[in-house]
């Protein structure tokens, strides 16, 4: 347990798999967390998955911080007034579906409640967050702390400010994350998509293509990652890798692949329309499916939960 974290509240807004993952990270670095939501029935329903996945971790040696689960426990708190949830509160973390007007009502209401001294931080992957606080009276308190899924097991949170986000604000929140043993990055401006999701996106994109094209299957294009790049970038990140595979480092890389980068690029062509349900869509649903049937998907996510321990475990031996 950190001792900036003793008596520190943490206040959560909404009680779904996002914002318990938030809690039990808050609670295993011994700060004291109150989680918020509409419905009495969510909140009883958010009490008793976070037991069952605490003691869950704890019978399996995964618990994270020094408390034992019980312990953890002890430290969530819950409530339906808003109002409870922001006294005393040094930071909120805001995890609501994303829906825009929804969020923009919700930061409405938090302007009208939040003292100086609070940051409130929002788990969203879609929207900026000029997007909801713009026009609000403690608009600087306010910026994006977005988590991967799930985030109890992986460490990075991208910090992205709005135009008017104090650098306080900033500071504050990536000395928070690192309290919690995460792993931030932080974004000198807002952008859609942030810097994961585009990077994502890209990728997803290209698969597509390959899939769509004939060129590869979804099991062979996945392969490519899982046992190719993946295997490297769970250790090195792409500029990093670049750097190692030229022997005067990535200045030398660009020099000698920079052309080829370029132009195979090229060929990239048009973005895939992702949204649309057609043939392309269905093809890749059917093969994923073939691979993991809905049915094991619950099955197929407590394996990469599994995994993600173990490869946790064996980063910190090259940190």
């Amino acid at each position: 347990m950190s001792s900036s974290s003793v008596q520190k509240k943490i206040g959560i807004v909404g009680s779904g798999l996002i914002g318990r993952a938030w809690a039990m990270l808050f609670a295993a670095a011994g700060y004291t967390v109150q989680m918020y939501d509409i419905l009495e029935s969510q909140l009883v329903t958010a009490q008793q998955e976070l037991d069952k996945e605490l003691h869950s971790l704890e019978e399996k040696g995964a618990l994270r911080g020094q408390l034992k689960a019980s312990e953890q426990l002890a430290l969530i708190g819950f409530t339906q007034q808003l109002e409870e949830l922001v006294r005393d509160a040094v930071h909120i973390q805001e995890c609501v579906p994303e829906q825009l007007q929804l969020k923009k009502s919700l930061y409405s209401q938090l302007d009208g409640l939040l003292g100086g001294d609070t940051v409130v931080a929002s788990s969203t992957s879609t929207f900026m967050p000029s997007l909801y606080s713009e026009g609000l009276q403690r608009r600087q308190q306010m910026l994006v702390a977005h988590p991967l899924n799930p985030p109890y097991f992986i460490p990075l949170v991208e910090i992205v400010p709005a135009p008017w986000t104090t650098a306080e604000a900033v500071e504050r929140t990536r000395l928070l994350m690192l309290s919690l043993g995460q792993r931030p990055v932080t974004l000198k401006r807002e952008i859609e998509g942030f810097a994961t999701n585009r990077i994502q996106y890209a990728i997803l994109n290209e698969v597509w293509r390959l899939v769509e094209s004939g060129i590869l299957s979804v099991a062979d294009v996945d392969r490519v990652l899982s046992q190719g790049l993946g295997l490297r970038y769970a250790l090195l990140g792409s500029l990093e890798t670049a750097h190692l595979n030229a022997p005067g480092g990535v200045a030398d890389y660009f020099k000698r692949f920079g052309a080829e980068i370029s132009a195979v690029s090229a060929t990239y062509g048009p973005t895939p329309d992702t949204q649309a349900e057609g043939a392309a869509l269905a093809e890749i649903a059917r093969q994923c499916e073939k691979l993991v049937p809905l049915a094991e998907l619950d099955q197929r996510r407590a394996t990469r939960d599994a995994f993600l321990i173990h490869l946790a475990r064996l980063k910190k031996q090259f940190e």
